[in-house]
Order: structure tokens, then sequence, then C-alpha cells
């Protein structure tokens, strides 16, 4: 085997163990604050049959046109490495009943997602994304609901208000935006000289998708086609200035981006998107909106529904540019320190107690010095030290070195576990 081959492949990271504490604090701030607004946990299978993402994001995407991992398996059958959450959501919820008879569910879901693109900060082909997803309700309190869930688990990341940039429009549904998106079509051929190659592919296939172009020409030219909000039907309309009276009447602060239209074919209504300072063109952290018909792609009953992804690449980047460290609980509490290789059985013994006590305990077993177990026990943050040596195991006891203080204490080898748990509850 050759050297390249024992490398993770291009575009993919190894979660050593500093990001995947961050990881974990992440996901844990998620459950907390998701929980909270009633969401459940689901977790799906990171590969699906093809077509559940063809139908559900749509052919003309970049993701589907692009980026998604497919092969056939050993049946024959086209599989692909799932891109993105909530197609794979929608789907289990279609095949188990999840809103049958009208009820409607609240989930969220986490875990890694593939696209082939070129890997740069903050985007690689295997990334991890945290979501959720609201299925079965129509009412827009539902969509201020995930926006303020969205903004409350930044903030309680850490990540500065001021820092972050909330973004929101309205992208119709199938009554007015046939009309719009023909409208955007001509105006895309009229001003195909000033447009890029894919811009003016795009208006035979998906010519909203040319407002997202990051050419800065393309975007000086989309910046004078038709508007939305200008073709919008009533209930659209309605809809969507519900959804930013209860945003400002709960005090989150908004932007309008008429430009805003996200990159998945199922999106309907509100959508919204959150960027963050620091992270250069790749700024946006998370984002989502309402996708009405998934479900009935599917071939289940009309069914609303709406969420959101954050990308948990970018918000580590945010939480940096930020200053913000996630916290490392210690390694250790308390490390068991023996002070001849012959009561090596006896700390262990020791050790396993603790652990049994619910204390984060841990030893040496590489046979270190006792000078270099402190050391050690320093090194993974222990709070006490428990001195293990032949003299006070013989008169049933172990000396305990409180690190902050230097001090020292016999305590009785039967209550030590006991002992430490108070104080490491009093500190």
């Amino acid at each position: 085997m050759s050297s390249s081959n024992v490398r993770a492949p291009k575009g993919t990271a190894d979660m050593l163990p500093e990001v995947a504490r961050a990881w974990e604090h992440v996901t844990r701030t998620a459950e907390a604050i998701f929980s909270r607004y009633g969401y459940q946990p689901i977790y799906t299978p990171i590969f699906e049959h093809t077509d559940v993402f063809v139908r559900g994001i749509g052919e003309a995407t970049d993701i589907v046109g692009k980026e998604m991992y497919t092969f056939e398996d050993k049946g024959g059958r086209s599989i692909t490495l799932r891109p993105e959450g909530t197609a794979s959501v929608v789907r289990a919820a279609l095949e188990h009943g999840l809103t049958v008879n009208g009820q409607g569910c609240k989930l969220y879901y986490s875990g890694p997602m593939f696209r082939y693109e070129r890997p740069q900060a903050g985007r690689m082909r295997q990334f991890w994304q945290i979501g959720v997803e609201a299925l079965g309700m129509a009412e827009p309190t539902i969509d201020a609901e995930v926006i303020v869930a969205l903004m409350e688990f930044f903030a309680a990341v850490g990540i500065p208000r001021d820092r972050m940039r909330l973004l929101i429009n309205s992208m119709g549904d199938e009554r007015c935006r046939p009309a719009y998106r023909e409208k955007v079509a001509s105006f895309i051929r009229e001003n195909a000289s000033d447009l890029c190659e894919e811009c003016v592919r795009r208006a035979e296939t998906n010519p909203l998708r040319a407002f997202d172009c990051k050419n800065p020409g393309c975007a000086s030219v989309m910046s004078r086609a038709p508007l939305l909000r200008d073709e919008m039907c009533d209930d659209c309309a309605a809809h969507y200035a519900a959804v930013k009276s209860l945003l400002d009447d709960v005090g989150v602060i908004y932007e309008e981006d008429t430009s805003l239209v996200r990159g998945l074919d199922y999106y309907t209504r509100t959508v919204f998107e959150v960027q963050a300072e620091g992270l250069g063109a790749q700024n946006a952290i998370g984002g989502g909106g309402r996708y009405d018909r998934l479900m009935e792609m599917y071939g289940g009953q009309p069914t609303p529904g709406l969420g959101f992804a954050l990308g948990f690449e970018r918000t580590l980047l945010a939480m940096r540019a930020a200053g913000i460290d996630v916290p490392v609980p210690p390694s250790a509490e308390v490390f068991v320190a023996r002070v001849a290789p012959e009561v090596a059985g006896d700390a262990f013994a020791v050790v396993t107690r603790l652990r049994e006590a619910g204390i984060a305990a841990d030893m040496d077993h590489q046979g270190r010095s006792l000078k270099a177990q402190f050391k050690l026990a320093d090194r993974l943050g222990a709070r006490f030290v428990v001195i293990a040596g032949p003299d006070e195991l013989a008169a049933g006891q172990v000396t305990v070195r409180d690190m902050a203080s230097a001090t020292e204490s016999r305590v009785a080898l039967a209550d030590a576990a006991r002992e430490l748990g108070s104080r490491l509850h009093d500190r």
C-alpha cells in the first residue's frame, strides 16, 4: 500500500479530539434547544435510493447535476450518499406515517452529508450538519418558530448577534411562482450577453438560481431583474407579512433580501439564511425554508413542511472568528498515582471504584515515574491526585493532593470515592 492510500481522501477530514469535542458540544446544545421547542430526534441512513434526491432536490440543481456521490450497488440499484438531510427526513416521515390524519411532527437530526465539490475552508466533500424539520404545519407561526430556534442556537454557542445577518425572502408558491420564473427566464435571455454561461443555461432549467450567482457582473445584471414581491399572490404575500410581523414582535432583527432563493427546487414561500462575519465569501452558516409540496412529490398527501440545516464546519469557523472557545471538560477529575510498580493493581482498583462512583478518573499505564505521573495529571486537568503507596495502602489509606492549593491529606481507602465526590461537588 502506497503512503498516499493511508491518508484521508481529498475533501474529508478526520475529526480529531479537539474538533470532535466541538461537534459534541454543538450537538448537545442543539438537542437542548430544539427539544425545548418540542422537536424529537430522527436518524436516517447515510445513503438512499437516488430518486429520493433527484425528485426532491430537483434535476436542474447543482447538487443533483454535479455534486452527488452516486453508485450502483450489487443489486443493480442506483444509490446516493445523502447530500442533505431534508429529503431523507421527509421520505422517512412518509414511509412511517408520521403525518397521517393531519397530525404534525417536529424532528431534528445531525450527521454527515456528502457532496463532490472543490474543498475549501468550511466546505468539504464529507461535511456535518444539524437540522430541524417541522411537518404538517402551515401557519406562519411555525416559520417564525424555526427561525427563532436557529438564531437561539447560534447565540447559545456564543456567536454574537452583531456578527450575524439574518436574511429572509419569499419564493411564492405554485400559483404565483411559475409566471414569475418565466419573467426571470425572459430577462436572462434578453441580457444573455452580459451573463455567464451558467446563468444563461439556467434560463432553461432553473432561472431563479441566477440570483445566487457569485459572479459580480451577473449579480449586477440580476439586481435589475423582476422581483417576486411584485408578482406574489395575495395568500403568499399575507403569509410573508405575517412571518415578518411575528419576528418583529419577538425582537428578531432581519434583512429582506429579494435575491435570496436558496439552492434547492423544493422551497416555497419563506426562505432564510444566516451569514456570519469573518468567513470570506462562503459566509452562510445556516438556512432553510418552507417546502409545502415535497411530501406530495414522493407520492404522499399534500403536507406542508419547513426546516433548516446548519453547517458544523462553518459554525465552528464563525465561533473561532468571534473568539469563542469550546468548553473542554477535564479528561480526568482525579488521577491515581502509584508510588511503586508493585501497587499497580491497588491503583487500578482505586480508579475503578472512583469511576463506578461517577468520577472521571485515570491512571498511568506506561510505567512513568511519580514526577512524570504528576505532570500527566496536570495535563489531564485533574483537580485531585490520589497517591497510592505501599505504606499508605498497608494502613488502609491513600494520600489526596489538591492540585490547586498543593495541600495533602490522608483519607481512608474505603471512603476515598465518597470523600472525593464531596470535594468535587463543593468545587
